[in-house]
């Protein structure tokens, strides 16, 4: 930024910048000779056995404190897997010796922020310590049992520990299987459950898949910390002191601490996860008696069709029918629209949103002006002033010649540069890098020495301006900082998949969002931040987990619906929630479904639009699957009825019309789970030129009635074709329930389907 063009919005962002970054200085500061806890960066392992790392770990940390023992009291995790280093509890003395390691990268002083790990369950309001709530009325979902099928599991992490857990259920019918790096004596009351699949695997190897050469474990053990990270994300035990380098400090927990864990590993080394072994996973977890079964997998468009044994929506379907809920990511293609994954209407799909947090790295200018950039995460050393140029102002001779050695560079995203920017900037030997780019919304560590953040073009800009204009540019880049509370409010994440549904424009697709953007949680014996609806779907998974044990009764369909109709459209501070795109906008039905999970009202959502076997069946003659596809499907004879059911009227919490002409008439029925005697009104917010009448207006409940069925009577007043316009229809009871849909119209005067 020029120092003499500064617009007031900079100011305020700065001003804001600094003085939360003088308060952290202020807090780190007090106390300096007391025991805090430190993280040890050691760069990349140096052994592939994380035994022999842990052990090394200790060979550091014993000498200076003594002895082997004392390490092992004063360590707090050992990070092992995707890098080395570990966090212990060290006085600044001891801190700044060990520093001088020759084997230390650098050393940081944890933050104490006073925050969850994750974040999202005070972002959410499930809170462990109010003194009511879904949390408090179900003991945590002590009774319940999560299905992860995913990478399997890292059975040491502390997320996982049983602390004050009870007895298994009863009704637990799993094995923990024993292989390469596993024991059964690995599970526990926590992990109850543990198996792993992999004739998918090795068919397509031929019988000749190298495990060691992948450094894959043949067993449950999580290779990667994907499925350890969903699993903790869910069900995880209480933490303290988790944190990634210090950032994120705080106490791990899942959206149900203390529901049971039943890991189903299908994933291997490069993301190979085979349907084969996805569906037999499926069918073992329906044996063993979980409660949940949470996939964060999926795949990308064209989708499979739901009665094609390729995927495994076929197997979600036998879950779903035995009345356990299946959720799923919605995958990570946006913002580009007709994305959306995992569409089958048994499914419950996610989207990713961010939240209250974010992680910001100053970048300071030679003018004293300091900018906020993101997404980066850097852990190390400040680089102080030093020259800062334009990376395309360097000829390739000039870089060949070393020209951008011990520089800061700006780089912008283009086709000239392929690949990580921050890794070729320290390739040819840059002290640090700025690069410009459209926001990813991804928190996710990287693995490069040298600091780096990410600006948008607008920072990218003025920072430019601010080379152009000054003799000798210079900038700083200081160590990622967190914080809580950021200016801007929830958007839908950049990456999340969009709807429309591709393969049945009229069911409604995603269905819920919730945080996926910046989670930390478990991976091997430490914590990593992760982005993705894989983040986001165990969010959801562990609440659906707590609502199976408050109303052990609800059928997954009749849980789907408590949270469509309860969700948010602005954030938990009241904020319009927006989606990441191009441009940003307000976000509709196809980025978040109904909306931002909000699990307090889902516990009492008034009525429920449940589905089950004949509401699924209808909805797979209207899509056009031939009698002998579905008969496949359920395992018996079945013919369509004539003439063949309307697909606007399966039985979903919300209305999409993608083809509207002629007047159309849609049924729905509602269910009363609320109390005896309710009377609910309806309330529209027509789509834009939409005409909607619903009847009746009133719906009475009372004694020996908790169904009843109303019509909604939908037109257009456009006389050309339309893109999707938005509204909802609401009933509520003029008191703690309202039951909101959310309504999608695409007007097609002309329909290009004919």
């Amino acid at each position: 930024m020029s120092s003499l063009i500064v617009s007031n919005k900079h100011i305020l962002v700065v001003f804001i910048g600094l003085v939360i970054i003088l308060k952290i200085a202020s807090i780190s500061a007090a106390n300096e000779e007391d025991s805090q806890i430190y993280t040890v960066h050691l760069g990349q392992r140096k052994h592939d056995d994380p035994n022999l790392v842990t052990e090394s770990h200790h060979d550091i940390l014993g000498p200076l404190l003594g002895s082997k023992e004392a390490s092992r009291k004063s360590m707090i995790y050992s990070y092992r897997h995707g890098f080395s280093g570990f966090a212990a509890k060290l006085t600044s003395s001891q801190a700044k010796e060990l520093s001088e390691h020759p084997h230390v990268v650098h050393i940081t002083r944890s933050k104490n922020m006073k925050l969850m790990t994750t974040r999202v369950g005070e972002y959410l309001g499930l809170t462990s310590t109010a003194p009511t709530g879904l949390m408090q009325e179900t003991n945590m979902g002590s009774e319940t049992i999560v299905g992860i099928v995913d990478s399997g599991i890292w059975p040491e992490s502390e997320s996982f520990n049983d602390n004050g857990i009870g007895p298994i259920p009863a009704r637990w019918k799993g094995p923990c299987v024993s292989g390469v790096g596993f024991n059964a004596s690995n599970c526990n009351r926590k992990l109850i459950g543990a198996n792993y699949y992999s004739k998918g695997l090795e068919i397509k190897y031929k019988g000749k898949y190298n495990a060691e050469k992948n450094e894959e474990f043949m067993s449950a053990r999580d290779k990667d910390g994907h499925g350890t990270h969903c699993a903790s994300t869910a069900a995880g035990s209480f933490v303290q002191n988790a944190n990634y380098f210090g950032l994120g400090q705080g106490t791990a927990k899942g959206s149900a601490p203390r529901a049971r864990i039943a890991a189903y590993k299908v994933c291997w080394s490069n993301e190979e996860c085979f349907t084969p072994d996805i569906v037999k996973a499926i069918d073992h977890a329906i044996r063993d008696g979980v409660d949940v079964l949470s996939l964060s997998l999926g795949s990308s468009v064209p989708l499979d069709f739901e009665v094609d044994r390729s995927d495994f929506a076929i197997a979600a379907f036998h879950a779903v029918i035995k009345g356990i809920p299946v959720v799923s990511s919605g995958g990570n293609d946006g913002p580009d629209a007709q994305t959306i994954a995992n569409v089958a209407p048994w499914i419950i799909t996610v989207a990713a949103t961010t939240m209250d947090r974010e992680f910001f790295t100053p970048i300071t200018l030679g003018n004293n002006i300091t900018l906020l950039g993101q997404e980066g995460l850097y852990t190390g050393k400040e680089v102080g002033f030093t020259d800062l140029i334009y990376f395309n102002d360097l000829t390739p001779k000039e870089m060949k010649a070393g020209k951008a050695k011990g520089k800061i560079l700006l780089l912008f995203k283009t086709p000239r540069i392929e690949g990580e920017l921050a890794n070729f900037a320290q390739t040819i030997g840059a002290a640090g890098a700025i690069i410009v780019a459209q926001p990813s919304d991804s928190v996710n560590p990287h693995f490069v020495t040298i600091p780096f953040a990410y600006v948008d073009n607008e920072l990218g800009m003025d920072i430019m301006l601010y080379i152009q204009t000054t003799k000798f540019p210079k900038a700083k880049i200081s160590p990622t900082k967190t914080f809580v509370g950021r200016p801007s409010a929830t958007k839908v994440a950049r990456f999340s998949s969009r709807g429309p549904n591709s393969l049945s424009p009229a069911i409604l697709k995603p269905d819920i969002a919730a945080p996926g953007s910046g989670i930390l949680a478990a991976v091997g014996s430490g914590y990593e931040f992760m982005s993705g609806t894989s983040m986001a779907t165990p969010v959801v998974s562990g609440i659906v987990a707590l609502l199976r044990q408050k109303h052990p009764d609800w059928s997954p369909a009749a849980i789907r619906s408590a949270l469509v109709t309860t969700a948010l459209q602005t954030d938990p501070s009241g904020e319009p929630i927006t989606a990441e795109g191009s441009p940003r906008k307000l976000a509709d039905p196809f980025d978040y479904g109904g909306g931002l999970v909000n699990p307090m009202k889902a516990a009492d959502p008034g009525l429920v639009y449940d589905m089950g076997y004949d509401e699924y069946v209808h909805y797979l003659c209207s899509a056009g699957y031939d009698s002998t596809s579905i008969s496949t499907l359920l395992g018996k004879n079945y013919t369509c009825p004539s003439p063949i059911p309307s697909m606007l009227d399966v039985n979903l919490p919300s209305i999409t019309i993608p083809y509207l002409s002629e007047e159309v008439t849609i049924t729905r029925t509602v269910t009363n789970v609320g109390p005896v005697g309710s009377v609910y009104k309806a309330v529209i917010e027509p789509p834009q030129g939409i005409n909607l009448q619903v009847s009746p207006e009133t719906l009475e409940f009372g004694s020996n009635t908790n169904k009843t069925t109303f019509k909604v009577k939908v037109s257009t007043s456009h006389k050309v074709n339309t893109d999707y316009l938005f509204g909802s229809l609401t009933w509520t009871d003029n008191g703690s329930h309202n039951v909101r849909i959310p309504l999608s119209v695409r007007t097609r005067v002309l329909n290009f389907k004919i």
